[in-house]
């Protein structure tokens, strides 16, 4: 499969090429120039398939023969090696828990995939891979852990100083070894933002050998389609043939992926961008006026984006049909009070507790549902983080019915490792060339 720029339809990278390069030149983000359909009959039967066994047919499909089967099932195998099980809180109501990775983040499918196939594409004797990522939660986490100790590889993670939540910084900070993390004095999309400008400095890319790890890499926003086929074989299995998804939104790659999937042939009857604050996308699919702002800071913390990266990405798939896009994903935005309110009656309706990213798509899908009395289809919420990693959101009734994981408490008795930087590029790229 060869892929091409969202700035220039017309040109042509392999897998590979996209893979390391992560961003091209002209500033675009990389699609594949096709986006074939998978055979009916296999969505038709999901059911029959392991989770694994549909990220390989997806996998394939979208690739071809850029990686031979028997090496892309392999790093299926080993990167995608924990559940996605969905859980019914009602009738029509179902969670998608996305937090069973090493990381407790949805974000494990995406780093975890990217970070396989990187490694298998280096070659020995290549000049190392320096990766870059900027996160406002839960990325730099699974990045972090998805690189860890890989051959040939270095990753500097860059996260808002201030911005995350105390375990979300452990799991940034106390890896050492090939992970480097700076704590960034301003917001995430600051952060975004020097990342995206160290691709195209030529000094840099002269000295390193770039790529990113967000979702701007299209090794990220492959995997994550995989699982809203797996949420749909459960929903089979259940007797379901009709779903909404309503998805937690900030820097857009989730649902971008799920967008994908609907390209590919999942048949959702609706997507619900549920966002806080940072409602960017939520005005434009109300007034058709997309304005990118700065961010602001709420207690969801890693949807506090303001310009949306992976929107160029969403965009370009709708090009020639934008209203179908509006028809197909309507927009919410939700506030701190009501955030914690949903919490509340979450955990009140369903002994269950949930992220505040969580809480939101929860809201989303149940605000949906209501101005839609009369749909048929079941409704799944994405879970895209443990509850754990948001310890000071809860009130104490709540919180003291959150299961902290083992290696969380492991991470609590790490040391930090961290470099602080002002948010000027200047001042991270010296960095970068000194460090060497």
């Amino acid at each position: 499969m060869q892929f091409y720029s969202t700035n220039n339809i017309n040109s042509r990278v392999s897998f590979k090429d996209a893979v390391f390069n992560s961003m091209p030149q002209d500033k675009g983000l990389y699609m594949p120039v096709n986006i074939p359909a998978l055979d009916a009959d296999f969505i038709q039967h999901l059911d029959k398939y392991t989770l694994p066994e549909i990220a390989f047919k997806i996998a394939q499909n979208l690739l071809g023969d850029d990686i031979p089967a028997d090496d892309l099932k392999a790093i299926i195998d080993d990167a995608i090696n924990f559940d996605a099980p969905i859980a019914k809180l009602d009738e029509d109501v179902y969670v998608l828990e996305l937090f069973h990775g090493p990381s407790l983040a949805f974000k494990d499918f995406g780093a975890r995939f990217m970070s396989r196939v990187m490694s298998y594409f280096l070659q020995a004797g290549e000049k190392q891979l320096d990766v870059l990522v900027a996160t406002s939660g839960d990325t730099g986490g699974a990045v972090a852990l998805g690189f860890l100790g890989v051959p040939n590889t270095r990753v500097t993670i860059l996260y808002p100083k201030g911005k995350v939540s105390d375990i979300q910084e452990l799991q940034l900070t106390t890896n050492g070894q090939n992970i480097r993390a700076l704590e960034i004095d301003g917001t995430f999309d600051d952060c975004q933002a020097l990342v995206k400008q160290a691709f195209t400095d030529k000094e840099l890319n002269e000295q390193f050998r770039l790529t990113s790890a967000n979702s701007i890499n299209i090794a990220r926003l492959i995997p994550q389609t995989f699982y809203y086929f797996n949420a749909y074989a459960q929903l089979l299995r259940q007797g379901k043939s009709k779903v909404v998804f309503s998805v937690p939104s900030g820097n857009f790659g989730n649902i971008g992926a799920g967008l994908l999937a609907w390209k590919m042939g999942l048949p959702v009857e609706q997507f619900i961008a549920a966002t806080n604050a940072n409602d960017t996308v939520p005005v434009f699919l109300k007034t058709g006026v997309y304005q990118p702002k700065p961010s602001v800071a709420t207690l969801s913390n890693a949807m506090d984006v303001g310009n949306p990266s992976n929107w160029v990405r969403i965009a370009d798939m709708f090009k020639d049909d934008m209203d179908s896009f509006r028809k197909l994903v309507t927009g919410y935005r939700y506030t701190d009070e009501e955030t914690l309110e949903a919490i509340k009656k979450v955990h009140a309706g369903f002994d269950y507790v949930v992220c505040p990213h969580t809480a939101i798509a929860w809201q989303a899908l149940t605000d949906w549902q209501q101005q839609h009395p009369d749909t048929d289809a079941a409704g799944v919420f994405l879970s895209t983080a443990h509850p754990c990693k948001f310890p000071d959101v809860f009130p104490d009734d709540i919180a003291a019915k959150v299961e902290v994981p083992a290696q969380v408490q492991e991470l609590q008795a790490k040391d930090k490792l961290s470099v602080e930087l002002d948010s000027d590029f200047e001042g991270f790229k010296a960095y970068l060339l000194k460090q060497g």
